[in-house]
């Protein structure tokens, strides 16, 4: 994990591999913006001028690396866009600089230490910049760098991320700074541990694996672990579960997190799907579709991040995590089109289609979340290719049987800088899914898969519980080139979000 700083060094004196300033766009071309003041002086008062020389116009994310002159102990300035100015007394949005912080993170890897002097005006901007920071520097290397180069015998390994960030402006003995760095710091570590989780090989990250990853977590931050094996799911009833994982040799498991605290007046549960590989089962996906399916394990990697940020922010609520963890395989042992499985809940559902499975793991381990009666459940899921289909590559769905709840979850991901959108739970897509054979069928009506999935889920919800559902499909995995502080591969999406969540849920603060 990359270090984090607050540093008490001035730009002009600090020394380290670079310096990151921020430009912004202006109506008569890029303007420096604060907290590079010292930075420009050292130009004379001309950075602004020699960026547009070299083709800086401040837009967004646009970076331009420039030598530095004398009267800086840095060798290199990296200039980052933030964009257009602000209103008259408006600050930078947080998001604008958490992706300009990614930004130059990512510009910078193979780097030791850079000094980051962008506009810190509050401790929420600290947050920010620190976030994006930690965040844009990830890159997953664990694979990467075992053959030696010819002759010398040292590593041909990638560069590895920026080693140090030093927030300049940030003021170490401000409680308020101090207080916004170490909560990124946690933060960002496990978004990033989420991200190491979706870019595992599903070779190794099966759902055994994923179980002794999260138990070792667990005890290691106080937090209390339950997990249950393939027998001791058959004893419980566990048919959803049961089900997708039966086909695979590598069997499933349901893993329980209880963080608990001594002050706290409510819980929450967090519910998320843990399919570690999805082939699609007998439903098998066509070519093309299973290349990125060792990602649909997301929902689970975010719940457990969650869980053990809110163990490290000692957060005054109570968090329970549900990983249900399966790997959908077809074999001569695997559920089969047609076949009727009896839920945890008791509930049977017609399997239409085995590759509509991530709704059976969830459906278990939703009832069972139940039993506990926490005030909210919120379950995470790549379950649907329905709702990037209706939302792109970059939000979540969002639904829940309560119109309050769903709008405060849209607007905590939005004030994180997780895009999301609140969808509807038509009551007429309900009967899409009925059985001539079972009390429900796994598949609706192909319009609306992504609602009909979310009202499916719902289904499983005890009664009286408040309950949302966050559809990652799109967001969770990035295959294209990065941006900001998003890389390639898994994302870490929904964990801000929950951990905001937890965050509101503490303070009583939910809207």
């Amino acid at each position: 994990m990359t270090a984090l700083t607050l540093s008490t060094a001035g730009a002009a004196t600090l020394r380290a591999d670079a310096l990151v300033v921020g430009v912004a766009k202006g109506p008569k071309g890029p303007l420096v913006a604060a907290g590079a003041e010292a930075v420009d002086k050292a130009y004379d008062g001309k950075l602004a001028g020699v960026l547009e020389a070299l083709g800086a116009s401040g837009a967004e994310g646009e970076i331009t690396k420039l030598p530095a002159p004398a009267g800086l102990k840095v060798p290199v300035v990296l200039a980052v866009g933030l964009g257009s100015v602000p209103e008259k007394d408006e600050s930078f949005d947080e998001e604008v600089l958490r992706r300009a912080a990614g930004a130059a993170a990512r510009a910078l890897h193979g780097s030791k230490k850079a000094g980051f002097a962008l506009p810190l005006e509050d401790a929420s901007a600290v947050t920010a910049v620190a976030e994006g920071a930690l965040l844009g520097a990830y890159a997953f290397t664990a694979y990467q760098g075992g053959e030696k180069k010819a002759g010398n015998g040292k590593d041909s390994g990638p560069k590895q991320p920026l080693a140090e960030v030093a927030l300049l402006g940030a003021k170490p003995r401000d409680k308020e700074h101090k207080a916004a760095s170490e909560r990124a710091a946690v933060v960002a570590t496990e978004v990033n541990i989420a991200r190491d989780l979706v870019n595992t090989p599903p070779n190794d990250l099966t759902p055994e694996a994923f179980a002794a990853v999260a138990s070792a977590a667990a005890k290691e931050n106080g937090i209390k672990v339950q997990v249950l094996d393939e027998k001791a799911l058959v004893k419980g009833g566990y048919g959803g579960i049961m089900g997708v994982g039966k086909g695979s040799e590598n069997p499933p498991r349901l893993v329980k997190l209880t963080y608990t605290h001594p002050k706290a007046e409510k819980t929450l549960a967090f519910v998320g799907k843990g399919i570690t590989y999805d082939s699609g089962g007998i439903s098998l996906k066509p070519a093309g579709h299973n290349e990125t399916m060792k990602c649909d394990m997301a929902g689970a990697a975010a719940v457990f991040a969650s869980v053990v940020a809110a163990a490290k922010l000692g957060l005054r609520v109570n968090v329970t995590g549900w990983l249900a963890l399966a790997e959908n395989m077809p074999s001569g042992s695997a559920t089969k089109p047609g076949d009727v499985l009896r839920m945890y809940s008791g509930k049977t559902v017609e399997v239409l289609n085995t590759d509509a499975e991530g709704r059976l793991v969830l459906g278990d381990a939703l009832t069972k979340a139940s039993e506990d009666a926490p005030d909210a459940i919120v379950d995470v899921a790549t379950l649907t290719g329905a709702m990037v289909l209706a939302l792109g590559d970059r939000t979540f769905g969002v639904m829940s049987n309560d119109d309050a709840f769903r709008t405060s979850i849209h607007e905590i991901a939005e004030e994180v800088g997780e895009s999301s959108w609140p969808m509807p739970l038509p009551a007429e897509l309900r009967k899409t899914m009925d059985s001539p054979t079972a009390d429900i069928a796994n598949m609706g009506v192909r319009m609306g898969g992504g609602l009909v999935a979310g009202l499916f889920l719902q289904e499983f919800v005890g009664e009286g519980i408040t309950w949302a559902h966050l559809d990652i499909a799109g967001p969770a995995f990035h295959e294209g080139a990065p941006h900001g502080y998003t890389p390639k591969g898994g994302t870490g999406s929904a964990v801000r979000t929950l951990v905001r969540l937890a965050e509101r849920t503490a303070t009583g603060d939910l809207g």
